[in-house]
C-alpha cells in the first residue's frame, strides 16, 4: 500500500504552489489537473498527489502538520538555510527522538515539518 493523496486547505494557492515547487521539489502532476488561483495539483519524486484548494481560513487540529522526510540532517540544514534566506521566519533545527526536525508555521495557513534520522 501507497499513500495516493493529501489534501490541503490553503489560504493562497499559488502561494502554495511556490512554496512546495522551490523549497520540496514537487511538480504539477499534469494529466490535465489545473493550477490556479482556486486549486492546484502537485506530486512528489514517488507520485503521491498534493492537491491544494482555497479556502478563506484552514482550520487543522492544534497536532495536523505536513511533513517532509530528508535523507541526511545535511539536508535539513540546507532547506532550512533556503526557507529563511527567502525570508520565513522559523526556528533552527533540533535534536530530537533521534531526529534533525523543525517545525514551521508556512503563510498559507499549514504546519510544515521538515526531518532527517540522525547517524
Amino acid at each position: 500500500m501507497k499513500l495516493n493523496h493529501i489534501n490541503l486547505g490553503v489560504t493562497d494557492v499559488p502561494q502554495a504552489v511556490d512554496l512546495f515547487q522551490r523549497y520540496f521539489g514537487l511538480v504539477p502532476a499534469g494529466g490535465g489537473m489545473p493550477i490556479n488561483e482556486q486549486m492546484a495539483f502537485l506530486r512528489d519524486d514517488v507520485g503521491a498527489l498534493l492537491s491544494m484548494f482555497r479556502v478563506k481560513d484552514p482550520q487543522y487540529p492544534k497536532v495536523f502538520h505536513i511533513g517532509f522526510l530528508q535523507d541526511t540532517p545535511e539536508q535539513v540544514r540546507a532547506i532550512h538555510r533556503q526557507l529563511t534566506e527567502g525570508g520565513f521566519e522559523i526556528p533552527a533545527p533540533s535534536e530530537n527522538h533521534g531526529r534533525l526536525t523543525f517545525y514551521f508555521n508556512a503563510p498559507i495557513g499549514v504546519v510544515i515539518e521538515v526531518e532527517s534520522f540522525l547517524g
